[in-house]
């Protein structure tokens, strides 16, 4: 069975598939690759089925070699400029890795978050039926160090198709989401304010959540707490200081802030590529209602995820 020695991790290099979902009622949220677009694209190119596991890496830094035979990879997401031996070759494309070669990954140009597929995918022991692994409540295989091997699963008779998949490249400046407004828009004296705001991503973002600065929005209700309710992927939070968050993959489950709305979910994949400093324009998916225009609500009804 061919392996990755892991040489290098950069910043956060996590093994992810498509996450453990309906756990939440065991408090275990989905998890999964932050950017699941570009996971599935690096396992379609080596003709993985789309729930294998890929090696999430951040901000690039990461180096393995392949030990025990050769493989067939795929690196999409964030451009690193991806070498074999220090020979470069293409991201969103198939290469081939003989036995003993290192893959390497620089920083990227632009973007967050780099896959790299290999055909069989990564075969580590999996947690509550999933090999991803969640930040918040470290549940899964844990984060990736120097020295780890992972195992390359059996691959399907299926061969890849093509040699490079076309992909639009990853915004360096502004980054536009579209957001259904709601369920607690209501609770926010403007609730445009949030559209009418270009936010910077924190560095204090991660995996759990992405926190924007900017002008801090104003409770409607500031003495008022709501109780806790479920919480999901996208999700915008607005805690106490005005300054929202966006809910990622490893988000709690629960929550007591007031969502106010809730990023489509064609666009969290882009989310997942905003680099801290990063300026973030939201828009509503569609039309808001007035606030007064229905009942205020109280009721613990939001879906989870």
């Amino acid at each position: 069975m061919a392996t990755l020695e892991i040489l290098r991790t950069g910043p956060l290099a996590v093994v992810q598939d498509l996450g453990r979902p309906g756990l939440a009622h065991l408090g275990v949220s989905r998890s999964g690759a932050a950017d699941r677009r570009a996971h599935k694209l690096a396992n379609r190119l080596v003709a993985n089925p789309d729930d294998r596991a890929t090696v999430e890496v951040t901000f690039g830094g990461f180096a393995a070699r392949v030990c025990g035979g050769d493989v067939d990879i795929a690196v999409t997401g964030a451009d690193t400029d991806p070498t074999v031996n220090g020979i470069k070759f293409g991201t969103n494309s198939i290469h081939h890795v003989r036995d003993g070669q290192v893959i390497a990954l620089g920083a990227p140009r632009a973007g967050l978050r780099t896959y790299l597929a290999v055909r069989g995918g990564i075969c580590v022991e999996p947690v509550l039926g999933s090999r991803s692994y969640d930040v918040m409540s470290a549940i899964g295989p844990a984060p990736l160090k120097t020295g780890d091997q992972l195992p390359v699963g059996e691959h399907t008779s299926d061969y890849p198709e093509l040699d490079q998949a076309p992909v639009a490249a990853i915004c360096e400046h502004l980054v536009e989401l579209m957001v259904v407004p709601g369920p607690r828009d209501d609770w926010l004296v403007n609730p445009d304010a949030l559209v009418h705001t270009i936010w910077m991503a924190s560095n204090r973002s991660n995996r759990v959540g992405m926190r924007l600065e900017g002008r801090p929005v104003q409770y409607r209700y500031p003495d008022r707490q709501l109780p806790s309710e479920g919480a999901t992927r996208g999700a915008i939070q607005v805690p106490p200081n005005g300054l929202p968050v966006i809910l990622g993959p490893d988000h709690p489950i629960m929550g007591g802030y007031p969502v106010v709305g809730v990023v489509t979910d064609e666009d969290i994949d882009k989310a997942a590529q905003i680099r801290p400093g990063q300026y973030v324009r939201l828009h509503w998916a569609r039309p808001r209602s007035p606030v007064g225009a229905r009942p205020h609500s109280t009721a613990v009804g939001w879906p989870f995820s």
